[in-house]
């Protein structure tokens, strides 16, 4: 019975790098139509977020059922809970890439991207993907020091998120209202896509050292999602 209650956790956690995985092909997919105001591209974005968000509730449905069954205790407890938590991270990062492409289809045939802030808006979409399929990696090896790249990438995407608004708020803004409202959503669109990337990885990192941070010196650290510590 343990050695398939171990089956089924190894099962969780393939699912999750399914749904990271799923997440970082909308993404990429989203900010290259938003840069580029490819309709069809961003369509395809719309039409497949269906898809996370059904892998999202089966997932689910099987944390639910783990509990219910097998009731599980210690980490095996954390692990199962911390899963319910990611799926609801993931899905989320999946509505964004959504949004930010609802956007381009919106302002279609028109570029959605504001004049002088392309350049900022394209680095914000690379360290999105970026970040996205780092989180893919640190689900799928469980190597804690890939926790610092997709932190460093938040930092970054905070960083440009602000000149956004420094740029929208200076004197020599010119854009129109609707600009500014573009501009405005599609910076928080993608600076809050990488704090769910982080708050995914802080429960990595908690379930394998029992911290909600990681020392900025650590080790690669690899951990086997089946190994039960009480």
């Amino acid at each position: 019975m343990r050695a398939v209650f171990h089956q089924t956790l190894e099962d969780v956690q393939g699912r999750l790098v399914e749904i990271a995985d799923l997440v970082a092909v909308a993404m990429d997919k989203a900010t290259r139509a938003f840069s580029s105001s490819d309709v069809g591209l961003a369509e395809e974005v719309i039409a497949e977020d269906h898809i996370i968000d059904e892998k999202c509730l089966d997932l689910d449905e099987l944390t639910i059922e783990i509990l219910a069954r097998q009731q599980p205790v210690a980490r095996d407890l954390r692990i199962v809970v911390a899963a319910l938590r990611m799926s609801a991270s993931l899905e989320r990062m999946g509505d964004i890439a959504e949004h930010i492409a609802q956007l381009t289809r919106m302002r279609f045939p028109e570029r959605a991207i504001p004049k002088g802030l392309k350049g900022t808006f394209r680095k914000m979409g690379e360290l999105d993907v970026e970040v996205a399929r780092r989180l893919a990696d640190l689900l799928r090896t469980q190597d804690l020091s890939i926790a610092d790249d997709i932190r460093n990438g938040d930092d970054a995407l905070d960083e440009l998120h602000l000149s956004v608004f420094e740029k929208v708020l200076s004197d020599s803004w010119r854009g129109e209202a609707a600009a500014t409202v573009d501009a405005t959503l599609a910076s928080r669109y993608h600076e809050r896509f990488a704090d769910h990337a982080v708050s995914v990885a802080k429960k990595v990192i908690y379930l394998a050292t029992g911290e909600w941070e990681v020392p900025t010196d650590a080790v690669p650290v690899v951990v086997d999602p089946t190994i039960t510590r009480d």
